[in-house]
């Protein structure tokens, strides 16, 4: 069984919007809609849980109806931060996963990811216990001295870029999550999913990533969005 977990907990403050961005309609459809839309779409996927805000979890089932998200079944209250919520969201299907089954955990407001990347996290996760969508840095990087210059450059072959989704035997993450919370480093650190991996001293293994599977943050994201949305549509009407 693969569970995609969609992390819907967000309040979007950098986008400066009255709601939560993933809630945020662009051409008369919430950002969320899109992004469930992918996973409910896809062969591999069996089931998905949504991880909202608590005052959000009725809205978020209205969506999963309104558009047709039959996959969705389990919709949990989040935590007061992204890991707080993954780790809900994962602890959660406790009684409803194997050890060996598999949960993809994505985030709502990266709605361009395609089938490719999906796929490949599921292909990689399979062969080595976990996987996390990268793409290779394509401009150059440079180590900052302080808030205002650099002196030292960084080779940027040496560096990728993480993305939504990242893909995890079930046992595996929440063996993972248990020991950073029973050591203390979860409360102090907040960690993120690569970084309690790299805590317990393993490794997370690369999968396709996506140039267009980028997270909506700013306005000029949700710019960026529509205009990939319109283009989308101008290409279907010529053919």
């Amino acid at each position: 069984m693969i569970t995609a977990i969609i992390l819907a907990g967000g309040v979007g403050s950098r986008l400066g919007k009255k709601i939560p961005k993933q809630f945020v309609e662009v051409l008369g459809k919430p950002i969320l809609a899109y992004t469930l839309e992918k996973f409910q779409n896809n062969d591999n996927i069996d089931a998905i849980e949504i991880v909202s805000h608590k005052d959000y979890v009725d809205h978020c089932k209205a969506i999963a109806e309104e558009y047709g998200i039959s996959k969705a079944k389990w919709f949990v209250n989040g935590g007061a931060s992204f890991p707080e919520s993954t780790v809900k969201g994962l602890f959660y299907l406790e009684d409803k996963m194997e050890p060996t089954d598999l949960v993809m955990i994505h985030g709502s407001c990266a709605p361009l990811v395609t089938d490719e990347v999906i796929n490949d996290g599921i292909r990689v996760c399979r062969e080595f216990g976990n996987s996390m969508a990268v793409q290779q840095m394509s401009l150059s990087t440079c180590l900052k001295d302080d808030e205002t210059c650099s002196s030292k450059s960084i080779d940027r072959e040496t560096i990728v870029q993480v993305q939504f989704p990242l893909t995890f035997e079930y046992k595996y993450i929440c063996d993972a999550y248990k020991k950073v919370i029973a050591d203390g480093s979860f409360e102090k650190l907040g960690l993120h999913l690569q970084y309690t991996v790299f805590a317990n001293g393993g490794t997370m293994h690369f999968s396709k990533g996506d140039d267009r599977n980028f997270k909506i943050t700013t306005q000029a994201d949700l710019d960026l969005f529509e205009g990939y949305l319109l283009l989308l549509e101008k290409r279907k009407m010529e053919g």
